[in-house]
């Protein structure tokens, strides 16, 4: 059995993968140059996918950052992090995970794969409208009419999302269960040598590992939350 899994080499996607190999799945890392800020993100997950030997991890370039938009694909600011946060922060990307399952999904096609799965996740998050259960609900119809595999061949195609109703803290005691090597992942919206401990996707996850009982293992600048 084959899945696809989306790999951004962040900590959510790493244990959504980790659940994926605990299923018994074949791994096909798919990972994306678009155009961000920075490529430590690639990097982590070119490290977590060595770390798993996979066969193949897929590396897709398209350049959102000419669509902008973004802090993260644009000459815009990161902001300070606010872990209360109730608008839609200037980090979202427009479009961005409707666009790679879409490659996903045309990849798992190929693949002859009846799975993806993805990291989303829809209560410790920074409120993008792309993680909510309702998007995925959505998608995973448009994709029942979208492929040959599901029109002609029959073969539906699965949307996983095992971390949807997660806690940040649930999901790091899953990763350590699985093993998954939380070590190797990135989670800063700023992408510098250490991460920075003040973004949103920082001050989550520092709040996530304390909410858990143990110590996050990457460096960072500063650890505002412990």
């Amino acid at each position: 059995m084959k899945a696809v899994v989306l790999l951004s080499g962040g900590l959510d996607s790493t244990v959504c993968m980790s659940v994926a190999e605990a299923a018994g799945y074949e791994l096909f890392p798919m990972s994306f140059k678009y155009g961000q800020r920075h490529d430590r993100e690639i990097v982590s997950a070119q490290n977590i996918a060595n770390y798993y030997g996979v066969k193949k991890h897929l590396i897709i370039t398209t350049n959102m950052d000419d669509i902008g938009g973004s802090a993260l694909t644009a000459d815009i600011d990161v902001p300070a992090g606010d872990e209360n946060r109730g608008d839609i922060p200037v980090t979202y990307v427009p479009a961005r995970n409707l666009i790679f399952l879409s490659y996903a999904l045309g990849y798992a096609e190929v693949l002859d794969a009846r799975k993806i799965y993805i990291g989303v996740n829809a209560l410790d998050y920074s409120g993008y409208p792309d993680c909510r259960p309702e998007f995925i609900e959505r998608f995973q119809h448009l994709a029942d009419y979208t492929t040959k595999a599901a029109v002609q061949d029959k073969r539906v195609i699965k949307v996983e999302t095992p971390l949807i109703n997660m806690t940040k803290a649930d999901i790091i005691q899953l990763g350590q269960k699985n093993n998954a090597p939380l070590h190797l992942t990135t989670s800063c919206y700023r992408g510098g040598e250490q991460a920075c401990g003040t973004c949103d996707s920082c001050l989550l996850r520092l709040r996530g590992f304390k909410q858990a009982g143990c110590k996050d293992p990457i460096e960072y600048g500063v650890r505002s939350t412990e």
